[in-house]
């Protein structure tokens, strides 16, 4: 992981890496990094915690792959997010220290 950037909220974040380049919708297409890890690499990570509510909370990751595609992966931690997904994207940022 190369950066780390702060952000007052989870939409700004995803607006200023919108502006760098990180267009491509991984929520979308998360099955295609599980498949394979080896080709993308986590390069921005910011956690956002509501003020108020422990379900405000959520982890924007900025992904790129090997080929140049970059894109965002928002975990949320409600009880309807994809807690696999977002399990597996942890324990890659953590893999790529």
């Amino acid at each position: 992981m190369k950066r780390m950037y702060h952000y007052a909220t989870v939409s700004k974040a995803l607006d200023q890496l919108n502006e760098k380049g990180f267009t491509c919708d991984f929520n979308r297409n998360a099955e295609m990094i599980k498949r394979n890890p080896d080709k993308f690499e986590i390069v921005h990570v910011y956690r956002y915690e509501g003020n108020s509510d422990p379900a405000d909370e959520a982890v924007v990751y900025g992904i790129k792959s090997t080929s140049g595609k970059k894109g965002v992966y928002v975990a949320g931690f409600s009880a309807d997010s994809d807690q696999e997904t977002a399990k597996f994207l942890f324990d890659l940022s953590i893999r790529g220290r």
